[in-house]
């Protein structure tokens, strides 16, 4: 066979198998990309509390998973049951063993691991990974103060049972963290309430949008690759 021929047949098969190698290279770059564009907030705090069956649950126990946190009560009439309704949906969509929910009191009083248990069977909530956490009410407070998330001061009888609805997105290696919005931002939590526009302006209880539910469930499956 004449060399020019012998090239010609060894550059057609060289050619799918470096386009096939490219294809696979520029897969892995784009998934190192869509992890590294979710911004890093911080180091998640550390915090050891009680779960509904009655464990001890710290963040060293959570890593390797990709979790969501969030402070509620399970008494609570306003927007625990809307946050807890958001949790299971995504729970559902993410059906993944490496994916969790960390839900910690602020009503220890009431939230003993036994009333957290039927609280969880309750809502529904399914996964192993699903801790509903309980602890000395000064130790949740100062858990929330290093989230920086919002709960009211125990002290204050008409604060001590208000908090944030707003949630932390903690990836494998336990750092905080979140996407960029659209003014190029990090947005540092996300949102577990309804609102009664899809562009998550106006918090409304019965409100039929939920923005932040479904980036959460973009980024989450993100975080799990």
């Amino acid at each position: 066979m004449p060399k020019n021929k012998k090239q010609s047949s060894k550059s057609k098969v060289i050619t799918p198998v470096v386009i096939i190698a490219l294809l696979f290279l520029s897969i892995g770059v784009g998934m190192a990309y869509f992890k590294k564009s979710l911004y890093t907030v911080m180091k998640v705090p550390n915090f050891e509390l009680t779960d509904q069956n009655n464990k001890k649950i710290t963040n060293k126990d959570m890593l390797g998973k990709v979790y969501l946190v969030e402070f509620f009560f399970s008494r609570c009439p306003t927007i625990c049951p809307v946050m807890n309704t958001n949790m299971r949906h995504i729970e559902d969509e993410i059906n993944n063993p490496d994916f969790g929910i960390i839900s910690i009191s602020i009503d220890p009083e009431n939230d003993t691991p036994e009333s957290l248990k039927e609280h969880a069977k309750r809502i529904g909530a399914k996964s192993p990974n699903w801790h509903f956490l309980t602890g000395d009410r000064g130790y949740v407070g100062e858990i929330a103060d290093q989230f920086d998330i919002y709960v009211g001061d125990k002290e204050d009888e008409g604060e001590s049972l208000n908090h944030s609805g707003m949630i932390a997105l903690v990836d494998k290696e336990g750092n905080i963290r979140c996407r960029y919005n659209k003014d190029n931002m990090p947005i540092l939590y996300y949102s577990g309430l309804n609102y009664e526009d899809p562009e998550g302006k106006t918090p409304k209880l019965t409100g039929k949008y939920h923005p932040d539910r479904e980036i959460l469930i973009e980024d989450i499956r993100k975080l799990l690759k």
